[in-house]
């Protein structure tokens, strides 16, 4: 086991699948899977004792939903893990719940092994992890935006985020460096009106700036 490597938390309320999940992350020499909860109330008490860098959020299970643990967990400060929603459900509902609630990411249970285990490795570094279904169905729900004025520049950096690519990444491609990247993208917040990466994303998109 790498001694850099992200410890996860595993929640789900199906006994088979947490040990699906836990044998396949397993396989992985850069994660540990610390802890397994089975319902959302057990999934904060574990986290706070576990310290996990991301948790593996199932939606809907019984007493506290994965919504709600998120924003539970989410609430917990500077040292609140990452939460990647892991789920068979893409209603537009259970999406912008657990967005809301402050979910770094939102991937289907049928996604392929290697888009999981790097959306775990993305989630863990702070980048917005969301399948292009799931960016289509938040901008469905969001109101008609007027078309902000974004720069070349601006509108760039978003794209570039709308792929995944890390402030590091974007700057990489875009041959600038990342503190210009990270300015471009607090202007973009303000004109979007957002102050996340996601959000910022899925306003773009909505508007009609960027594609996926």
């Amino acid at each position: 086991m790498s001694a850099e490597a992200l410890r996860l938390l595993v929640v789900d309320d199906h006994p088979v699948v947490r040990m699906g999940l836990v044998a396949m992350l397993s396989e992985h020499e850069d994660f540990e899977v610390v802890g397994e909860a089975a319902d959302g109330a057990e999934a904060v008490a574990q986290a706070a004792r576990l310290t996990p860098d991301v948790v593996l959020m199932d939606l809907r299970m019984p007493g506290v939903d994965g919504a709600e643990a998120t924003a539970r967990l989410r609430s917990s400060g500077a040292d609140a893990p990452a939460v990647l929603v892991l789920t068979t459900y893409d209603t537009d509902a259970d999406i912008v719940r657990a967005v809301e609630a402050g979910a770094t990411g939102y991937l289907l249970k049928d996604a392929p092994r290697e888009t999981l285990a790097d959306a775990i490795r993305r989630a863990a570094r702070g980048e917005t992890v969301l399948a292009p279904p799931v960016v289509a169905r938040l901008a469905s729900r969001m109101r008609e935006p007027a078309a902000p004025a974004l720069t070349e520049r601006e509108t760039q950096v978003l794209q570039c985020v709308a792929r995944g690519l890390s402030n590091n990444e974007v700057g990489r491609e875009l041959h600038i460096g990342e503190a210009t990247v990270k300015t471009h993208l607090l202007r973009a917040f303000e004109k979007l009106g957002v102050t996340d990466r996601t959000a910022a994303v899925t306003a773009a998109y909505k508007a009609g700036l960027i594609t996926l």
